[in-house]
């Protein structure tokens, strides 16, 4: 693993157990980040874009770490190698990381009223809550600390829950560390189902670890990656909630097109009576299924 010194702006190595403490930056890309290259390559302290490596290091340095991890710099993206290896990590790196720094670009410093508590619409209207790689990002990590633009503090995961989970479709009990298996296959898909990525093939990989899937990146299968998540996901668990899906397109077989056809699945939580089999149960009264 490669993290970002935070006093030294440089990076460094780690391997196995050797891997030290370290917050990491959860964020939407701008028109132009700073790489692994440019801070291989030094003299970039001069761009605009090296504020938001910059802000991170210093905040995390002012909470006590000593390094961050920060995906535009501390992955060569050039590996295709590497870069596999890192998105099927990422889960992990989140979850392993004591602090994720959660840095909001549209959302003014106006935002909170810190004399009455109030957040205004603007912080759950963030581009952030739309994107497909920042799902894993807000649901990994123990703990989260938002900022807003101005790279002050506007709350933490537990401190905004009810917000989040309001924005986001996800049960507060989730957000705050509970069980993530205790959740059906067609809830989870149902929190990505409005959110988008830049590459197609990303609305797949950027829920593996979410199922604990492993796989292969092929970019340039473009739908065929969603299809194989499911396929994966087949293998590993009995659970056909899988199946609870929906769409317009004509062309749909037995697994979904994309994540949207998972829209209206939210509701559909496990349960399991005794001596029965699995049953799963669409709240607000609607019918069940058994599967």
């Amino acid at each position: 693993m490669r993290l970002l010194n935070t006093t030294k702006r440089k990076l460094e190595e780690f391997g196995g157990n050797e891997v030290p403490l370290y917050a990491i930056l959860s964020h939407t890309w701008g028109e132009t980040e700073i790489t692994f290259q440019d801070i291989k390559g030094g003299d970039v302290e001069r761009r605009a874009e090296y504020e938001k490596i910059r802000k991170t290091c210093d905040i995390a340095a002012a909470h006590g770490f000593d390094y961050v991890w920060i995906d535009t710099c501390c992955i060569d993206k050039t590996s295709s190698a590497e870069l596999s290896e890192a998105i099927n990590s990422m889960y992990y790196w989140y979850q392993d990381s004591i602090v994720c720094y959660v840095y909001l670009a549209d959302v003014p410093h106006s935002t909170v009223d810190y004399h009455t508590g109030v957040i205004d619409p603007e912080f759950s209207a963030s581009r952030w809550f739309t994107r497909g790689w920042t799902l894993q990002e807000l649901i990994a990590p123990q703990t989260v600390i938002f900022l807003d633009q101005e790279w002050q503090e506007i709350g933490s995961k537990a401190s905004l829950q009810q917000i989040i989970s309001k924005a986001t479709g996800i049960p507060t009990d989730i957000l705050l560390g509970g069980d993530l298996e205790g959740a059906s296959v067609a809830q989870k898909m149902s929190w990505a189902a409005k959110r988008e990525t830049t590459r197609v093939e990303d609305l797949a990989y950027c829920l593996m670890g979410i199922f604990g899937i492993n796989m292969p990146l092929l970019y340039g299968e473009r739908e065929r990656a969603f299809t194989r998540l499911q396929e994966e996901i087949i293998k590993v668990s009995d659970d056909y909630s899988l199946f609870a899906w929906k769409s317009s397109d004509e062309n749909s077989c037995l697994l979904a097109p994309s994540p949207a056809a998972f829209v209206d699945s939210g509701g559909i939580i496990p349960f399991n009576p005794p001596g029965n089999s699995k049953l799963y149960l669409k709240v607000l009264g609607l019918p069940s299924f058994h599967v």
